[in-house]
């Protein structure tokens, strides 16, 4: 991960640009110089451009002082025009003293049978990132499912610290619960759904929406979720496992901001962290994809192993040859098109429809 999907999406490309003239094998790894196994010869051939343009221009260290600059530098992406559905920005009210949540209601139609929804939670390393950057995306599952989407513009870390961000999504779901009728939603149809980061807070918002018994889910899709603050804190990984993309150290940054605590430590709390949750049953259904050279790879297999046996009914889809949002970076390759396909035919089967072209 280069913190979400669109960010990593223009530094993949902006490092191509100015890579195009060396040809593929060009730019030997540390890995490959040191005798290692050599990341880049892991990835799938139609991923390997974007990978290695990844590791000639790689995520700089991630300071407090530098967030501004870092969030200022995301330049949304232009809502897609009609007859894409319809987007409106909107707020709602916050958990007790929070303040209000903005999101983005987006293919709400007054006509018709009610539909399904989803919740969509973007990514960002939980310290930036906002929802309009996935605004398009959004728009095309609302087409595509014939669903009202919700996309919410949560406080990021670590100016909100857990549980803030996750009570701010929270407070969005049971919005869309309560207005179901009034927004022409059914509520048994709900799924929520985030890419990475915005996968893991998915994963604690379902857990939250299990414990409080008010908001049922008929699915929770986590796309490479982050899931373990331990992963790059507690013992190494191998060298070969989020080489590209996010890192380690980047992983450890962004777990400190969300927790306010030493990642890995004994202070963290387990209810901040889905992989150290004690138990997983009675969850919604989960599709969790994962790539496997992702350095979410072995905390995602995990979890998936615990939800199935905790009796929740899971997918787990991991890509060989796949790095971190591999799927946004390079859409049209055969792995990821694979992987699109999967999560949305997960979706299509928890709304009880085939989904639909836009």
């Amino acid at each position: 991960m280069l913190i979400s999907r669109r960010w990593l999406g223009a530094g993949a490309l902006a490092a191509a640009g100015a890579c195009a003239i060396r040809p593929l094998g060009a730019m030997a790894s540390p890995a490959a110089r040191s005798g290692a196994v050599d990341p880049l010869s892991l990835v799938d051939p139609e991923l390997r451009a974007s990978a290695e343009a990844q590791m000639a221009q790689p995520l700089p260290v991630l300071t407090v002082a530098g967030l501004p600059a870092l969030r200022a530098s995301w330049a949304a992406p232009a809502r897609l025009p009609a007859p894409a559905p319809a987007v409106v920005d909107r707020t709602v009210k916050g958990l007790g003293a929070a303040p209000p949540v903005s999101v983005e209601v987006i293919g709400q139609r007054s006509e018709g049978p009610k539909r399904p929804a989803v919740l969509h939670i973007h990514g960002g390393g939980m310290i930036s990132g906002r929802a309009k950057n996935l605004t398009p995306f959004c728009q095309d599952l609302a087409a595509r499912f014939d669903c009202l989407v919700v996309n919410v513009d949560y406080r990021l870390s670590p100016e909100t610290p857990f549980p803030g961000p996750v009570e701010d999504l929270y407070a969005a779901l049971k919005w869309l619960h309560d207005e179901a009728d009034a927004l022409g939603v059914d509520r048994a149809r709900i799924a929520i759904m985030g890419e990475s980061a915005g996968g893991g807070l998915a994963a604690l918002l379902a857990i939250m929406a299990r414990d409080r018994g008010e908001v049922p889910l008929c699915l929770q899709v986590m796309l490479y979720p982050m899931l373990d603050d331990r992963t790059g804190s507690v013992g190494a990984v191998p060298a070969h496992i989020g080489a590209i993309g996010w890192s380690a150290a980047a992983n450890a940054f962004g777990w400190r901001a969300f927790l306010n605590a030493t990642p890995g430590s004994a202070g963290v709390p387990a209810a901040a962290v889905p992989a150290r949750v004690s138990s997983l049953a009675g969850l919604a259904p989960a599709f969790i994809g994962v790539g496997a050279i992702d350095l979410f790879v072995d905390e995602d297999i995990e979890y998936a192993r615990r939800l199935v046996a905790a009796g929740v009914p899971t997918t787990l889809m991991v890509v060989p040859g796949a790095y971190h949002a591999f799927d946004f970076v390079v859409p049209e390759a055969r792995v990821s098109k694979q992987f699109t396909q999967a999560w949305r035919s997960a979706l299509a089967a928890a709304f009880g429809r085939t989904e639909m072209q836009p």
